[in-house]
Formats: C-alpha cells, structure tokens, sequence
C-alpha cells in the first residue's frame, strides 16, 4: 500500500469514528452549542463546599432562554464551564448568587475580569441577597492592580463600571421578557442570636419562570417550607443534598475530624443537620411540592472518586415517584 493511500484509509477510519462517537457523547448529556428556542439549563459546577475536585467545579448553573444566557451561582471554575458548555461568556450579563459563601462566588472576580478582558462593554448585573453588592466590588477590586497595568496596554473603559451588585429583598426580584424571578429566604443560615452577623446575612432560593417552564434552584438550604412553596408545580427542582454521617466518616477517614474540639464537632454536625437537606428531605420536598423532575446538585466529596451518588437517587426513590438524576458538571437538561 503506497504511502498517500495508506494516509487516505487513516482519514477516512478516524472520520468513522468520529461519527460513531458523536451520538454517545450527545447521550452523556455534556452540553453543545445552546439551542436558541425555549429553555434549557447546564450544571456547570456540582461539588459542595470550598473543597477542591478534580471531576467537579463548584457551585453554578448556566439557564438558557430563547438563546439569552443567566448564570445562577459563579463558584470556582465558572469561566472555564461556561466555555465547555459551549456558552459565550461575553454575553452573559445577568447573574443571580443564592448566597455569599465562598463555594458559589469564588469564580466571580475571574468571570467579570475575562468579560473587561475581552471586550464587553455593558456592565454585568449581579443580584443575590444582602452582601452581594460588597462582594461584586471586591471581585472589582480583586483584578483592580492588573486594570492599571492593562490600562497601560490600551484598555480604556474601566474594570470599575464592568459589574453592578444589587442586593434584593424577597418575593419578585427581576424580570425581563424571557423570565420572572422570584425569591425566598431557606433556612441555609441560623446565625446565632449573639452573633455581630444575626440577621445580616441571608440565604435565597429562586424560582425561574420562563414562556415554557418553571425551574426552582434550592441553593444550599435546610428543611424549609418557604422553599417547598416555592417549589410547587415546578418542571424541573434542581436542589443540593447531601449526608452529614458520610462527610464525618470521610473526615474521620481523612484524620481531621479528631482535630476538632467536642464542641466544634458538635456544631459542625448541627450545620450539617439543620442547614442542608438529605436525599429523604429532598424527596418529601419534591413529593410535596408536586415538581416532575428532581436534579440532585451541590455533592459532598465521599472519599470516592467518581461517586455516582446512586445511593441518593434510591433514598430520594422512596419517597418520591417522579424522574431524579444526579447532575454531573456540564449536564443539559
């Protein structure tokens, strides 16, 4: 076989498997380019809590509607997401933050920095509830030294005016052609009665209303009937689960556990409980509510890489009868 042949037969067997992998790729649910009509939304990042992952970015997700991209959360990695899902992230200029723990706004500052970077000119919308207008100007300030230095390399608008935060109470908090948006306060939060911070900070959940579906993003959140409310009727519930006795043991496990004062134990453990929700929580929810779908997001690391977190779906499975699926980084629903 001459040698142009031979190069010929590799094209033509490398362009076959291409075809034949493309449909099992398209099955996995990894997004591609968002379609322009109706309404879809992509898991960008799914892990819980501040820890580092190597198969999961932290807290966001990327809603679609009509073509017109929202982000809700902007945890660590959310540039890079947002790129994977095939997404511009030039476009994106309204942004919704549950709340201001580190897992859900540490990408932030990185994502409005790449907007100025590379040209965006309108500045970019942040809504999330008290504290989130003083973390949109930190991010700013984050990237401020290299606005000076980019400055000098012909960059004129300035990083400053790129970002507006807006704190927003309860019930309707925006709306715009493709969605309304509403908010309640979970029980994600039980700051102390004695603490400088009581009542200062607070935790939302959301509830998107698109032309063609409704899709309740819990956040991090406790037991909550204001969320369960929220939540009713709802296509898709897109909630955080998690099990405090699996995060102790892979503690205990990893030897930091017996690091911990009796009495940090013990609060650490009534965080766990009362601030976040279990499968069977999350499935009584669901039940309550009337949602037809269930996407289980925000998953503790269990020691196990790769964890499909199967269990979770069976628990929620007892107490609730409609379709759950366990969101992976980059899943379109």
């Amino acid at each position: 076989m001459t040698k142009t042949r031979l190069l010929r037969v590799a094209a033509l067997s490398g362009a076959s498997l291409f075809m034949l992998a493309a449909p099992a790729v398209a099955q996995t649910g990894v997004a591609g380019k968002a379609s322009q009509a109706g309404t879809h939304f992509v898991t960008l990042g799914t892990t819980a809590g501040p820890l580092p992952r190597k198969d999961r970015a932290q807290a966001s997700n990327l809603l679609i509607v009509n073509g017109t991209t929202y982000l809700i959360d902007a945890g660590d990695g959310v540039a890079r997401r947002i790129v994977q899902a095939g997404a511009n992230f030039r476009t994106i200029g309204t942004i919704f933050i549950t709340h201001n723990h580190s897992d859900h706004t540490a990408g932030l500052a990185t994502l409005l920095d790449v907007q100025w970077e590379y040209s965006k000119r309108e500045p970019t919308n942040v809504y999330g509830p008290p504290g989130t207008d003083r973390v949109v100007k930190a991010a700013l300030d984050y990237f401020a030294v290299n606005a000076e230095i980019r400055s000098t390399e012909g960059k004129t608008n300035p990083l400053s005016k790129m970002a507006v935060g807006h704190d927003v109470g309860v019930g309707q908090i925006f709306a715009d052609a493709n969605i309304k948006v509403t908010a309640v306060e979970n029980t994600h939060f039980n700051i102390p009665d004695n603490s400088p911070y009581h009542g200062k900070h607070k935790s939302y959940s959301y509830r998107f209303q698109t032309p063609d579906k409704v899709i309740v993003f819990t956040g991090d959140t406790g037991p909550s009937e204001a969320v369960t409310e929220l939540a009713k009727n709802a296509d898709v519930l897109v909630s955080e689960v998690l099990s405090a006795e699996e995060i102790k043991q892979r503690r205990i496990k990893a030897g930091d556990w017996q690091k911990l004062s009796v009495a940090e134990q013990t609060a650490f453990m009534k965080h766990l409980t009362d601030e976040h929700v279990t499968p069977t929580e999350v499935g009584k929810m669901a039940t309550k509510a009337g949602v037809k779908m269930v996407v289980l997001t925000h998953l503790a690391f269990s020691g196990k890489d790769n964890d499909d977190y199967q269990r979770y779906v069976d628990e929620v499975g007892r107490v609730y009868k409609g379709k759950v699926v366990v969101a992976k980084d980059l899943m379109r629903f």
